[in-house]
């Protein structure tokens, strides 16, 4: 007295393979539908911002910093070190790019900032220099004869240096273009 009972419909299995199952629609857009156990697509990129104000901020506080820290650097081991001044436009570059977006004043105000974060840099680190070598307090070097530093930083300055002025502008420039996109 065994009735059998209706079984439920089931979907065939795909090209007779009893394990397989059957393949999803493919999103619209998509060339080929989703493969099993593949990773959800990466999140599109979050609307570049345009604010300015933002930027420049980002900017100047990031050239305060880095003329500070290149001018400690100098400072420290009594030398100039190029590359750093890279690092310098660099760092300015990317501040203003990523917190002022899309803006192309950033790029340009980003150059002029490295420009001046390295000369300042350069003259903070000239100062410690000179104040160990004089005897003399860094701040009343660096602000009551500034003059001094200025004529020191002029006679030890070589083509090099300003070949290092010139690349951590462009490194400004090219890294606020960058981190924007």
């Amino acid at each position: 007295m065994s009735q059998s009972a209706p079984q439920p419909p089931q979907s065939g299995p795909v090209d007779g393979n009893p394990f397989a199952k059957e393949a999803p629609a493919p999103a619209p857009g998509a060339p080929y539908p989703p493969q099993p156990g593949a990773f959800a697509p990466p999140a599109p990129a979050a609307p570049s911002r345009n604010n300015i104000a933002l930027g420049l901020v980002a900017a100047v506080v990031a050239a305060l910093a880095t003329a500070a820290l290149y001018g400690l650097i100098i400072g420290g081991t009594k030398h100039e070190i190029g590359w750093a001044a890279v690092g310098v436009g660099f760092v300015i570059g990317l501040a203003a790019g990523k917190a002022g977006g899309n803006n192309p004043v950033l790029p340009v105000v980003s150059a002029i900032l490295a420009l001046g974060a390295v000369y300042i840099g350069q003259m903070v680190g000239e100062a410690m220099i000179g104040a160990d070598q004089l005897h003399v307090s860094f701040s009343e070097l660096f602000f009551q004869h500034f003059d001094v530093v200025q004529k020191v930083w002029k006679d030890e300055a070589d083509p090099l240096t300003f070949v290092f002025f010139a690349i951590a502008a462009f490194a400004a420039f090219s890294g606020s273009k960058k981190a924007a996109q």
